[in-house]
């Protein structure tokens, strides 16, 4: 009997599989709960959203819940295989973002280290060059410093918390799509789905040599089972904004030709110099049209985008063509997944010359563009050469090709353990061409018969190829959660440049293209051994690593990582080091004596990450022992070409170390309507790179490249969100972003080597002799104004100073040794407040941001603010305001000497940006959704700063706050119109 009953009992049973995905973005979603309804029958899904489940004949529907997202309830028919999308919950939106940690993501309440996360829809609306410039003010204690913001080839400075080296590199390491080292200029800002900014060492040390001024993980837009296309478009303009006001031809003869002495010539013209250098308005336009769908299976996304951009000077513009293509395969048994990346970019830009204004700011107003002959010939002033002719005959130009390829395989080996290849190919080519006639004014008239044109031309490629291979592993043991992850990393770098460059061309016409004709190098007179030159070098790296997360009970967070890395670039002795972490957090608010206690408090957790991250961003070979041309050694008749040491071998050279100390808390209030993080960070870095003196004999050469040198930073971040008003037709959305950094250089030297206790940096062009005004010295911070320090200006318009023994005399009685710290170039504070408003199909964003806590040198006073400024040279109208202190400077004795009198506070608060969009929905077969919308950047600047738009003024680097040339950009406000239309 009970043979012939257990069949049809046992057939009543069936097994059904799937996964779970999350509706907008396709990705799996882990820790779903599957519950065969009307029973207490279940499991969850795995780290691949995978399920299984048996249910009987009489069951009707699974039901599906997350945290996370909205319940579910799939009826059942006879299917048994099945696809579940589960909606994020509006929770979502403040606390459960996913997060890039470097190979791979997780749930922002389980991060314990410091990291900051934007959306592609928190970006800023700009017209900029790098895609970078629309996160600026969104990160507290990320700085990007863009001195030209107007120059569509400008790229920003981008420095994390702080100065981190004196000779290495300083810039982030970029990872684009899960690709360390990343091309971050083939990046269109329409691509982005999100950036991760990873602050903590913790986060960072994964990528090890490479991860000691913090890493950006960017990830762009990947397609979905949707399909759609979409369009965004917009045109933009920038016009001047804060610009000199010099004085003009008639101020000119009143001011300078006029006076007593005189200090000018009237050469008859009035001209605006400035406004002839100058577009009236710089246009620029960009289109980007995106397509992507497919199934959770088989998906694509599509990219291709146009623009074309000119600069605010003569010269400068920017033309750019680039596509991104994404394709995602996974078997229908999740066996294995495909996933092809392709971007390939071309550009073809005018460079500017920057110098050019800072031609027309400082020539006479009187004399012409143009006289009899063509362009007038201008031998006076500061730059004696026509800025306007320059602009228009000087060629100098760039075609650049980038193109960046990767692919992965993935395959799901066991239920909760997969493993990953992926293999990429960074590419990048320049090739720089560079023309001058033999038609300018200071060629024509200076009597030149040789050397009277050139042209150059230059070719640099990079070639970076990477391998990957990541195995990870989740298990999870009742209340004990783990993840697991293993890896092997190998990047291979190789750089290689060619140039040459010839004269005397027998026709204009030829510019670059025809460098043989050129009788100056290697034609008839043969004068020439610089005339062509070419370089190749490479570089290794290759490291294994390891990371274990562990929680327990959702509620005790930790993180243990470790990356043994090696590089071809360290020494002998150093080939190799070691790359630990550790971080640990509590989630405070799911402790029992806390959870649904507190009705205000929605997420609590605190947290503190160690971790010992590395820079090796320096030049190939700086640890071998190289040689060098020592000139040409005559020998019975025939000349020989002599090499020798050209630089010391150091077995020893290695990475520079920084150990990272980090602690935060995580915080969301009522109702999660307010939330953010707080962060104190202390980093040393050790072992800094740079050049030391060192004894002739035994080395060959007088100085060896190596590891000495300490110092520290620390600061305070803080990072808010929050809605202050929300109902059913308007919201108030906030974000607040604060960071204070302090610094501090502590040594120069160590137990080999001994270096002198301070380093004069910042050194100021000619006319006069200004010198250096910032020093790097111990115990010191960095950005340290060292120059003389004012007393005031006497009877005469000397400037007046105080010497060492605090006794006063002019500025020209002074000697090196009277130079005082005077002040700081780099800010202590900076900070962004956004303000987001919505009503009804309206929305308006309103962003401010600011640096306070500094000093700026103004350079424009200080070259032409006072009426003692070079002779014939202009001058800006507040030399001769009797309300500006400037002005009091009428003595030339005492020119061209720096002092603290031209510091003045940098601190700024900047209506950043302004953005008004309308947005549409259009239920039709054809169109589905279409945003219009206008922005305008750098509205205004709230600044007591006289000298232009301290937004200009750098504050990266080991010198903030002055400009070390004369290459002024000026300023512009970016008006910008577009479009975003959804098929």
């Amino acid at each position: 009997m009970l043979l012939t009953i257990a069949p049809p009992a046992f057939a009543q049973y069936r097994v059904i599989t799937g996964k779970v995905i999350d509706s907008s973005t396709n990705t799996p979603i882990p820790g779903v709960t599957v519950r065969v309804g009307g029973t207490r029958t279940g499991t969850t899904t795995d780290a691949n959203g995978t399920f299984q489940v048996s249910v009987t004949a009489s069951s009707h529907a699974l039901l599906f819940s997350s945290i996370d997202y909205a319940s579910q309830t799939v009826n059942l028919t006879d299917q048994t295989e099945i696809t579940v999308k589960l909606a994020p919950t509006s929770e979502q939106l403040k606390g459960v973002e996913v997060i890039s940690v470097g190979y791979g993501t997780m749930d922002k309440r389980e991060v314990s280290s410091a990291i900051t996360h934007v959306g592609n829809k928190e970006l800023k609306t700009v017209a900029g060059n790098n895609p970078l410039m629309s996160l600026q003010g969104k990160v507290s204690g990320l700085t990007i410093s863009n001195t030209s913001t107007a120059d569509p080839n400008s790229s920003p400075s981008i420095q994390l918390r702080g100065v981190s080296s004196r000779n290495a590199g300083l810039g982030p390491l970029y990872v684009i799509n899960g690709v360390p080292g990343g091309n971050i200029d083939n990046i269109n800002q329409n691509d982005i789905e999100s950036i991760d900014v990873l602050k903590g060492g913790a986060a960072s040390a994964i990528y090890g040599t490479r991860g000691s001024n913090g890493v950006i993980i960017i990830t762009t837009k990947k397609g979905t089972g949707d399909s759609k296309m979409e369009y965004n478009g917009y045109f933009s303009v920038d016009q001047l904004t804060m610009k000199p006001d010099i004085l003009s031809a008639s101020e000119f003869r009143k001011y300078r030709v006029n006076a007593s002495p005189s200090q000018g010539i009237d050469y008859g013209a009035s001209t605006n110099w400035l406004k002839s250098v100058t577009r009236s308005a710089a246009y620029g336009q960009k289109h980007t049209l995106q397509i992507s769908g497919g199934t959770p299976y088989d998906n694509f996304f599509a990219s291709a985008d146009y623009r074309n951009a000119n600069g605010i000077d003569l010269r400068a513009y920017k033309k750019e063509y680039g596509a991104r293509i994404n394709l995602n395969h996974t078997s229908k048994s999740d066996v294995y997944t495909v996933s092809l990346n392709v971007a390939p970019r071309y550009m073809h830009t005018s460079n500017s010359d920057q110098g050019n204004f800072n031609n027309a700011i400082t020539l006479n107003p009187t004399q012409p563009i143009y006289d009899s002959t063509g362009y007038h010939y201008l031998n006076t002033g500061f730059f004696a050469n026509n800025p306007v002719e320059n602009a228009k005959l000087i060629k100098s130009e760039a075609e650049i090709k980038e193109l960046d390829m990767s692919a992965s395989l993935k395959v799901n080996i066991l239920k909760n353990l997969y493993s990953t290849v992926t293999v990429s190919n960074i590419k990048s080519s320049y090739k720089n061409l560079n023309f001058s006639p033999s038609t300018l004014s200071t060629i024509v008239h200076s009597g030149q018969v040789t050397k009277t044109n050139y042209a150059s031309q230059e070719q640099k490629d990079n070639d970076q190829q990477n391998l990957e291979w990541t195995i990870n592993y989740g298990l999870n043991l009742k209340k004990n959660h783990f993840k697991i992850l293993g890896g092997y990393s190998y990047s291979y770098f190789n750089y290689q440049q060619f140039s040459a460059n010839n004269y005397d061309f027998p026709f204009d016409v030829f510019t670059w293209n025809n460098l043989g004709s050129g009788t100056w190098n290697g034609g008839a007179a043969g004068n020439g051994q610089g005339a062509v030159a070419s370089t190749q070098n490479d570089s290794r790296l290759a490291a294994f690593f390891g990371r274990i997360n562990y929680d327990f009970d959702n509620k005790y967070i930790l993180t243990a990582s470790l990356r043994h890395e090696g590089s071809s670039k360290f020494g002998a002795d150093k080939k190799w080091g070691d790359f630990p972490a550790l971080s640990a957090a509590w989630r405070i608010i799911d402790e029992d004596f806390l959870k649904d206690k507190v009705s205000w408090l929605n997420d609590l957790k605190i947290r503190a990450d160690y971790g010992i991250t590395g820079n090796q961003d320096f030049d190939n070979y700086k640890s071998l022992l190289l040689y060098g041309p020592y000139g040409f050694f005559n020998f019975d008749g025939t000349t020989y070409q002599v090499y020798g040491p050209a630089q010391n071998i150091n077995p020893s050279l290695g990475w520079e170390k920084a150990i990272n100390f980090n602690v935060g808390i995580d915080f969301a209030l009522f109702n999660s309507r307010l939330a953010g993080s707080i962060n104190y960070y202390a980093r040393t870095n050790k072992d800094l790179l740079g050049y030391y003196n060192v004894p002739l004999p035994p080395n060959p050469q007088s100085q060896t490249y190596t590891n000495v040198g300490k110092m520290k930073n620390s600061g305070f971040e803080v990072q808010m969100s929050g809605t202050a008003v929300q109902n059913k037709n308007f919201t108030y959305n906030l974000t607040l972003t604060a960071a204070y950094n302090n610094n501090k250089f502590v040594s120069f030297s160590n137990s080999l080597y001994q270096g002198a206790p301070y380093q004069d940096l910042a050194s100021l062009p000619s006319p006069g002799t200004p010198g250096t005004i910032e020093r790097l010295q111990e115990g010191h911070r960095i950005g340290e104004f060292y120059m003389l320090k004012s007393a005031g200006v006497d009877q005469d318009g000397k400037l007046l100073v105080y010497k060492k023994d605090g006794t006063v005399v002019t500025a020209n009685q002074a000697s090196a040794d009277d130079k005082q710290f005077v002040g700081n170039g780099l800010p202590k504070f900076s900070g962004s407040l956004g303000n987001v408003f919505s009503y009804k199909n309206w929305d308006l964003n309103i962003f401010l941001r600011g640096n306070f806590g500094y000093s700026l040198f103004n350079m424009q006073a200080f070259y032409i603010g006072t009426p003692a400024t070079q002779s014939d040279a202009n001058t800006l109208k507040s030399a001769y305001d009797s309300k500006s202190k400037y002005s009091k400077l009428t003595n030339s004795a005492t020119t061209g000497l720096a002092s603290d009198y031209f510091l003045e506070s940098g601190s700024f608060i900047k209506i950043d940006n302004v953005t008004l969009g309308y947005n549409l929905g259009i239920n039709s077969r054809f169109l589905h959704h279409l945003r219009i919308y206008a922005a305008a950047s750098n509205l205004h600047t709230f600044t007591h700063f006289k000298g232009g738009d301290p937004d200009l003024y750098p504050v990266n680097g080991l010198t903030p706050g002055v400009q070390s040339n004369l290459n002024f950009y000026p300023a512009t406000i970016q008006l910008l119109g577009g479009v975003q239309v959804t098929f």
